[in-house]
């Protein structure tokens, strides 16, 4: 009696828990990868970035197209919305997704061109100021204070007066307020770099400074340019959409992010999703880059992935 009653426990022990523990270890491990990987962010980006490829494919309608009939038309979810228009209609009644959809474009478009030129110009100007030295760096490093000295909006205002808003000026001044948080950051890291034995033994073998900046101390400013480029992406963003909030922007008709939340001021109590629904989009873009930039910042310091 008493075997059998051992052998049933260790039967139930065996196949009977079995299931319980096995969905416990998976429920684990997808926590641990979840508290370890930035997937969310990830998702997000990957979404944004497939919208911004695939904006003429899978955008519903014609984000310039206005159909009279249609404005301020609802978001399907709400009462008297159509499946038709999923995010409702502005107030001239184009459609807000679609107008989402290829603003995305835009967005990635600004800050992937301003990235890589203001990137390029900051990083060169910090690795010659940094190895430099001397009255070089103290130019290179008065003009990263002058600029950040300089107000940002107000010459954005007097330069969309002057010239006319466009999209080529929103990248010019972007470019040119955008390179010193690379120059500085850069410029630190190269004066490290620079006292390290083995730039010392290049130095001592003949290496000229361009070939010592170019082989082996740009290679030690890979992951701190990576870094700061995903958390500028976030700010750039954010910044081209003030920008076309206040009309110095990307110009009318173009579907960026800030202009449409700036359609939508005056109605924000009657239709509340023509400023919400690229609000929201602003949010979650900048919120995914940012988390991203951290999570990079985390990774490459191995003192911070020790916590």
């Amino acid at each position: 009696m008493s075997t059998s009653i051992r052998e049933s426990e260790s039967t139930e022990a065996l196949g009977f828990n079995q299931p319980r523990r096995l969905k416990s270890i998976r429920r684990s491990s997808a926590y641990k990868i979840a508290r370890r990987y930035p997937l969310l962010p990830i998702a997000i980006i990957t979404l944004l970035a497939l919208m911004a490829i695939f904006a003429n494919v899978i955008s519903p309608k014609d984000p310039l197209h206005s159909d009279l009939s249609k404005v301020k038309a609802p978001p399907a979810w709400v009462s008297e919305g159509t499946a038709e228009y999923f995010l409702g209609a502005d107030q001239i009644g184009r459609d807000l997704l679609s107008r989402i959809i290829h603003g995305s474009r835009i967005s990635l478009m600004v800050a992937g061109i301003v990235l890589i030129a203001g990137g390029a110009i900051g990083t060169v100007l910090g690795i010659v100021a940094g190895y430099s030295g001397g009255a070089r760096d103290e130019a290179i490093m008065r003009f990263v204070d002058l600029t950040y000295a300089v107000p940002f909006i107000l010459v954005a205002l007097v330069a969309a007066v002057v010239f006319g808003a466009s999209l080529g000026l929103v990248l010019i001044l972007l470019v040119i307020f955008s390179w010193p948080p690379f120059a500085r950051q850069t410029r630190g890291l190269t004066l490290q770099l620079k006292d390290m034995d083995y730039v010392a033994a290049a130095r001592i073998a003949g290496a000229s400074p361009l070939r010592i900046a170019v082989r082996h101390i740009t290679p030690g400013l890979f992951n701190i340019v990576i870094v700061l480029a995903t958390l500028q992406v976030g700010s750039l963003i954010l910044t081209e959409s003030v920008l076309s909030f206040l009309g110095i922007g990307i110009p009318a008709p173009q579907p960026a992010w800030g202009s449409m939340v700036s359609d939508g001021r005056e109605f924000i109590s009657s239709a509340w999703w023509i400023s919400m629904m690229p609000g929201a989009a602003i949010f979650l873009t900048v919120f995914a880059f940012n988390f991203l930039g951290d999570w990079l910042r985390d990774y490459f310091d191995p003192k911070l992935r020790q916590l």
